[in-house]
C-alpha cells in the first residue's frame, strides 16, 4: 500500500493507555477481534475485475488466495497504477503485491494495534497456524470490539462494587508462576494480566501495579521472543512485589550491552511484529528498585526486578 492509503495512528497505546485497556488489548485474541466474513480474488483474474469487486463492496484491499493460502493483495494503489500504465486487464498474478504484512489469529490484539500503528495500513490479511487466510483485521474492527469489551467490563466493575469483607478476606502474601514458550504468542500477556489482577484484589497503589506491570509484560515478551522459553514467578509481600523470570536459553553475550536503551538482537520476524526495540531491559530496570540479571551462554538467563510498596518512584 502507498502512503495515499495509508491512515492516521490508532488512537490506542500498547503502553500508555488506562488501565482496563490495556488488560483488555493483552487479552483479547486477534481472531475474536477480526472479521470472518471477507473477499477473495484469485490469480487468475484480472486487475479490472478485481477493480469491480472493489468498488462494488466498497473495500480498499482485496486478498489473493490460492485455495485457503494468502498469496498476495491488490490494493487501490495497485489500481490506479494499473489504470495509469495501461495494464488494467493484465492477470492479477503478475501486478499484484506479494510481500503482504499479515498478523496471526492467535496474537493478542495489542500486536495489531501495534501494526495499524506502525504501518497505518487500513487492514491487514489474518492467517492461522496452518498459514490459511482466516480474516480480515481494520481498525473499526479493533475499536469496534474494545467498546463492546469495555461496555462488559463496566458492568462486570459494578458487580464487584459489594462490602469491602471480600477484600479482607484476601491473604497479603501470595506466590504466582506462569510457563512462557518461544513465539507463543496465544498465552503473551498472561501473567502481566494475572499479576495486576491480583495486585488489584489487595488493593495496591495504582502506581505501583503500574510499575509491576511494565516490568512483568517487558520480561515475559523477552522471554516469548528471545529464548526458548521458561518461567515468571512473582511473590506478593504486604512490603513488597518480586517479578523473576528464568529461561532456559540462548543466553545474553553481553550484559551491560543488552541493558542500554536501544540494544537489541531482534530478527526481522520479530521486527515485523512491532517489537525488538531493545527497551525491554532497559524498561525493566527503569521501574524497578530493585533489580539484577545473570545470565549464562548457552543456558539460560534470571532477570529479578523488585518493587518495595514504600517506593515513591514512578515509572515514567
Amino acid at each position: 500500500m502507498s502512503e495515499t492509503e495509508k491512515l492516521d495512528d490508532i488512537p490506542i497505546s500498547t503502553v500508555d493507555s488506562p488501565s482496563v485497556v490495556l488488560e483488555l488489548i493483552h487479552q483479547l485474541k486477534i481472531k475474536e477481534v477480526m472479521t470472518s466474513a471477507f473477499i477473495s480474488g484469485e490469480k487468475t483474474q484480472t486487475m479490472r475485475h478485481i477493480q469491480a469487486i472493489m468498488r462494488e463492496n466498497k473495500v480498499s484491499g482485496i486478498p489473493i488466495t490460492e485455495g485457503k493460502k494468502l498469496v498476495g493483495l491488490v490494493s487501490t494503489e495497485d489500481i490506479i497504477n494499473a489504470l495509469d500504465k495501461g495494464y488494467i486487464d493484465a492477470p492479477v498474478g503478475e501486478r499484484m503485491t506479494k510481500n503482504v504484512v499479515h498478523l496471526q489469529d492467535d496474537m493478542p490484539l495489542s500486536f495489531a494495534i501495534s501494526y495499524l500503528n506502525k504501518y497505518r495500513y487500513g487492514r491487514f490479511p489474518v492467517l492461522n497456524k496452518d498459514n490459511e487466510l482466516v480474516g480480515i483485521l481494520t481498525s473499526t474492527d479493533v475499536i469496534r470490539n474494545l467498546l463492546i469489551e469495555m461496555n462488559h467490563e463496566v458492568l462486570r466493575l459494578e458487580k464487584l462494587q459489594k462490602s469491602t469483607e471480600d477484600t479482607n478476606n484476601i491473604s497479603a502474601y501470595s506466590e504466582m508462576e506462569f510457563t512462557t514458550a518461544h513465539y507463543d504468542f496465544e498465552l503473551a500477556g498472561k501473567a502481566s494480566t494475572e499479576i495486576k489482577k491480583a495486585l488489584k484484589q489487595r488493593n495496591y497503589d495504582p502506581k505501583l501495579i503500574r510499575r509491576v506491570a511494565i516490568a512483568c509484560y517487558e520480561l515475559e515478551i523477552n522471554q516469548v521472543v528471545h529464548s526458548n522459553g521458561g518461567v515468571m514467578r512473582c511473590s506478593i509481600m504486604p512490603d513488597k512485589v518480586t517479578i523473576t523470570a528464568t529461561d532456559t536459553g540462548p543466553g545474553i553475550e553481553d550484559v551491560n550491552q543488552a541493558l542500554k536503551e536501544g540494544y537489541s538482537t531482534a530478527n526481522e520476524y520479530v521486527r515485523s511484529l512491532g517489537f525488538g526495540a531493545g527497551m525491554g531491559l532497559a524498561n525493566t530496570k527503569r521501574v524497578s528498585d530493585d533489580f539484577s540479571i545473570n545470565s549464562t551462554l548457552g543456558k539460560g538467563t534470571t532477570v529479578r526486578s523488585v518493587v518495595f510498596v514504600s517506593s515513591t518512584k514512578d515509572e515514567t
